[in-house]
């Protein structure tokens, strides 16, 4: 009877510390589709950049375990809803509109959207500048959506990832494209981006729809991980551990005003 109460003892804790690792592993959701320097999907499987490394560091400073998981970029949100994931790291800004579905954690990063396109040509990252153009953007991205509400006399061609956009425009098959500043700098450092393109400038920040910075998303209600997160967010900011991993990308300070 001893051995089997002992048993049925060492059963009940086994489930509890399994219970306790399984709780403090969280699933993170980056997006299959390229965006360096932030994220990128390598043949096997693995997911690198600056962004990735951030996810990690706030994650070990949480004392959680990040698990990297991949979805389609527009399949994120949804997954995070249904629970297939626990939180979103994949330059998800934030923004009013998607704090009805979601929660956001403290922002991890902010920067400029802006305009890039053939060298030579005269555009303005302005309504009157791309009148008449063809701008590609990312689909299902805040860059489409402030396309289409600021730029209303301008084609606004949707693509599936930025690279894509990027090709069309070394192509010549679109004017410019619209995106985040640091996404656009990337390529512009690549022999196709100095090969035919250059910076047009920022456009006019409309927080509505640019977001007030990124962070990570979590589900509505899950205040213990959000709590978890901020404070990981919060360490490595004092730690030194966020300027350790964004010197390495960067010249410069991502964080923000």
């Amino acid at each position: 009877m001893k051995t089997l109460s002992a048993i049925a003892s060492l059963g009940a804790i086994a489930l509890t510390l399994s219970t306790v690792v399984q709780a403090d592993v969280v699933r993170v959701g980056f997006a299959s589709e390229p965006y360096p320097p932030f994220a990128t999907l390598q043949s096997d499987g693995s997911v690198t950049g600056w962004e990735v490394d951030i996810a990690n560091a706030v994650c070990a400073a949480a004392e959680l375990e990040c698990e990297i998981v991949t979805s389609s970029w527009d399949g994120l949100i949804p997954a995070l809803t249904t629970r297939k994931i626990d939180a979103i790291a994949a330059s998800l800004s934030i923004t009013e509109q998607r704090r009805k579905v979601i929660d956001f954690s403290d922002k991890y990063y902010q920067t400029s959207a802006a305009v890039m396109g053939a060298k030579g040509d005269e555009i303005a990252p302005t309504p009157e500048g791309l009148a008449g153009k063809t701008l590609g953007v990312q689909s299902a991205s805040i860059h489409q959506t402030y396309a289409k509400r600021h730029f209303p006399d301008t084609r606004v061609r949707e693509y599936q990832t930025q690279d894509e956009a990027n090709q069309d425009l070394f192509a010549g098959r679109i004017d410019a494209t619209l995106a985040d500043i640091l996404v656009l700098d990337d390529y512009l450092a690549s022999d196709d981006g100095e090969l035919c393109c250059d910076m047009k400038g920022n456009v006019v920040h409309d927080e509505s729809i640019l977001g007030s910075g990124v962070g990570f998303g979590v589900r509505k209600g899950d205040n213990e991980l959000l709590e978890r997160l901020n404070a990981g967010i919060a360490e490595i900011r004092a730690s030194g551990r966020y300027d350790e991993i964004s010197n390495q990308y960067f010249d410069f300070d991502i964080y923000g005003d």
